[in-house]
């Protein structure tokens, strides 16, 4: 991020608050960098689709679906081809893609990611791994990285209903770890989307990493209530070390 400073502060009246039992992290652009993996595979996807390569249209879904980052991909299909069932093909046929091109290796950790991970959860605090992408993929994506086991959960909008920016994913972590306050949760994410859901959930922290899709203004903007350069610093804010 160049020489971007941003600080490690928090914009909310800390008092009362519950310790941070439990930090729900995003994915790619989060913990994992992508090496242009989703472009690579949408392109795919809207070719099949008949949408032209370089057609207005092909440069508008690129970049809704950029700016829709965090949240389903089959709610982004839905938006681009909801009739006749073309989301749920468009959707499988992306994951398939997507899967493809972990093979390839583009998938790379954010840099600090695993020893963020690994202090945290040294801290006590539980690590739920949320992603967009569907259940097979996110498997996919962890065996590729060697990440099977690194965190106490993983979850993707199948296991929870609904995807980012709805809450659900927080709020069945929150079930799952047996959690009973989700105050004690802290929601990590590099887009707006995660910050809503971490807001929504009513999380008691909500923190923007820009090392993905949105910059300090938009996670601000969204609400976020601490933006730091990276997931490699959230240990620092959670825990003082």
């Amino acid at each position: 991020m160049g020489d971007t400073k941003v600080g490690i502060s928090l914009d909310y009246e800390t008092a009362g608050q519950p310790d941070v039992k439990l930090a729900v992290l995003a994915m790619v652009g989060t913990t994992v960098s992508d090496g242009g993996l989703l472009d690579s595979a949408l392109a795919r996807v809207l070719a099949e689709q008949g949408v032209l390569e370089d057609s207005a249209e092909h440069i508008a879904m690129l970049e809704y679906a950029r700016q829709a980052s965090g949240t389903s991909k089959l709610e982004v299909f839905d938006r681009f081809f909801g009739a006749n069932g073309r989301a749920e093909e468009a959707n499988r046929s992306f994951e398939r893609h997507c899967d493809e091109l972990i093979g390839s290796g583009s998938i790379t950790p954010i840099p600090g990611a695993e020893e963020a991970i690994a202090k945290l959860r040294g801290a006590g605090i539980q690590v739920c791994l949320a992603t967009g992408f569907g259940r097979h993929t996110q498997n996919t994506l962890l065996e590729k990285l060697g990440w099977m086991g690194l965190a106490d959960l993983s979850l993707c909008p199948a296991d929870a209903g609904r995807g980012r920016p709805y809450p659900d994913i927080i709020l069945t972590a929150v079930l799952a770890l047996d959690l009973d306050d989700v105050r004690s949760v802290a929601v990590v994410g590099d887009s707006t989307a995660d910050v809503r859901s971490g807001l929504t959930a009513g999380a008691g922290i909500v923190a923007g990493v820009l090392t993905g899709a949105h910059d300090e203004e938009a996670l601000r903007e969204a609400g976020a209530t601490a933006v730091v350069p990276s997931v490699a610093d959230i240990p620092q804010l959670l825990t003082g070390r």
